[in-house]
């Protein structure tokens, strides 16, 4: 009964490709899509050559670092990222955070495991961190994105997700109105932590987009202030560490 209760629900609700919004059709038979095909092959993977700290992808296959991370140190030891945040994805995200798309988290949390499964594996990760949202703007949109996200990456990889250790204690305008410096004098100090001594040895932050990486530097810096051991970064999606022609 439950079983066709399921396929019931796809029957009347079908769910919609996070790309093209087009509706997904599948067998009973067989396992529910998550995209359609023909965005799957659109889609712009992060690939090499890519920033050795925080995984932006590069123009120059000599270069080892972004232009960010060439000049600036950062607090997390490396960061990775899925897609190119541009085109399609870009317009995911929009539907996923300001339509209340939660479901397409599903299908971004398994792209992370399946692209960065062993990654995270190899570097021990006993903890994931979602961004958090003000709460001013948690009451606003109703969820965090990130949280979803690393909803869907903890139980694929039965890693425990912490929601309680972190928090955003000032609401920041908005990283992409800003430029540079303001992205970095935004979120002076916009985060603290629950306890002074967080005894966790690797934590794994997790957002939706990264841009200049203040964002997670900031958060990686409040948790090494109080007592982390390492932090990576993964995020769906992620800017070039290069300027366009």
């Amino acid at each position: 009964m439950k079983i066709y209760c399921k396929h019931l629900i796809r029957l009347l609700f079908p769910p919609r490709c996070p790309f093209c919004d087009g509706i997904l059709l599948s067998s009973i038979f067989l396992p529910p899509k998550l995209v359609c095909d023909d965005c799957r092959g659109k889609l712009e993977y992060v690939g090499e050559p890519a920033c050795k700290k925080c995984g932006k992808p590069l123009e120059d296959e000599r270069r080892e670092y972004c232009f960010d991370c060439a000049r600036h140190a950062f607090d997390f030891a490396q960061g990775k990222a899925l897609w190119v945040y541009r085109g399609a994805v870009k317009e995911s995200i929009y539907r996923f955070k300001y339509h209340s798309r939660q479901e397409y988290a599903q299908f971004y949390g398994r792209e992370l495991v399946r692209v960065y499964g062993q990654w995270i594996k190899k570097r021990k990760i006993d903890a994931l961190i979602p961004i958090p949202l003000s709460k001013r703007r948690l009451r606003r949109r109703g969820f965090n994105q990130a949280e979803c996200i690393a909803r869907e990456v903890g139980r694929q990889l039965g890693i425990p997700v912490y929601t309680n250790i972190l928090f955003r204690v000032r609401d920041t305008k908005a990283q992409k109105e800003l430029n540079d410096e303001e992205r970095k004098n935004n979120l002076k100090k916009a985060f603290k932590t629950t306890s002074n001594k967080v005894q966790l040895e690797h934590i794994l932050l997790i957002d939706d987009i990264y841009t200049t990486g203040s964002t997670m530097n900031e958060a990686a810096g409040e948790l090494k202030r109080s007592g982390a051991g390492e932090i990576y970064c993964l995020s769906v999606s992620i800017g070039r560490g290069y300027q366009e022609e």
